[in-house]
């Protein structure tokens, strides 16, 4: 429980403090340093023999890099214009849409029309709704789907954890020279460049450690039901970090995402 709650507050708290980044590298630079963060902890974690690849092997971990990326980039960009908590609980509808996805039951119905009603206050119309924000954290949630499903099949297809090692590979490689462009357009100042690195060590490093740990003696069920509270740990960490506070409607929308994910994967377990 521990592990799970300090991997979960890790997670918010490097995005918050990643932020903090973005008047200087702006979130394209903050999403390159963490993508390069990733990569070494990664590739010291997985050791991938890239050699050894097939092409059946490597188009899934192209298309895992490509997904990968995006969905930190489009997440990073909806935290910079709509905050944190709204652009995490946005996000967790990827997740949730693969949950239910596949399901026939009345219960998970139920929950995607609770999601849905979530979604609709967040994103009520008025003067000051950020549309391309929504969009971009609606976006990412896309990713998050797909990174889902591209996981199961890198795992499937490759041993351990090289699949995602050379991914995150792939996609530092990719992010280098727009890490090149953003120095030199932008020069980075040494209080930007911790931040952006603390950002890749406790939103990438620190999780995927803590989650491989937890993961050994915990069950899928109870973990997938804990992480439903990361929009809630966004929130506050948002309102704590960057003073980002929300309305009685943005915390409305936002406990109607977490009770449909949480319910969908309690009802699961059972």
């Amino acid at each position: 429980m521990v592990t799970m709650a300090g991997s979960g507050l890790s997670n918010q708290t490097g995005a918050a403090i990643g932020a903090l980044a973005f008047p200087v590298l702006g979130p394209l630079g903050v999403v390159a340093v963490r993508q390069y963060v990733a990569a070494i902890v990664l590739v010291a974690v997985g050791r991938p023999r890239l050699r050894a690849f097939t092409w059946r092997q490597w188009w899934p971990v192209l298309l895992l890099a490509a997904v990968f990326g995006t969905m930190n980039l489009t997440l990073y960009t909806a935290v910079d214009r709509i905050g944190l908590g709204l652009a995490v609980t946005l996000e967790f509808l990827g997740p949730l849409t693969v949950a239910l996805a596949a399901s026939r039951r009345r219960l998970d119905a139920g929950c995607a029309v609770l999601a849905a009603a979530g979604v609709v206050v967040l994103m009520r119309p008025r003067p000051s709704t950020d549309y391309a924000g929504m969009g971009l954290g609606l976006v990412a949630a896309g990713c998050w789907a797909s990174y889902i499903l591209l996981n199961r099949l890198v795992g499937q297809r490759t041993p351990g954890a090289q699949g995602p090692a050379a991914a995150a590979s792939v996609s530092a490689l990719t992010f280098l020279p727009v890490g090149v462009v953003t120095g030199l357009r932008h020069p980075p100042t040494a209080g930007a460049v911790l931040c952006a690195v603390a950002a890749g060590v406790l939103s990438s490093a620190v999780p995927y450690l803590a989650d491989l740990l937890t993961l050994r003696t915990v069950p899928a069920q109870t973990f997938g039901l804990f992480m439903s509270v990361n929009p809630v740990l966004a929130a506050l960490v948002g309102w704590a970090v960057l003073g980002q506070g929300l309305g009685v409607p943005e915390w409305a929308g936002i406990g109607a995402v977490v009770t449909a994910n949480a319910v969908c994967i309690a009802a699961r377990g059972r």
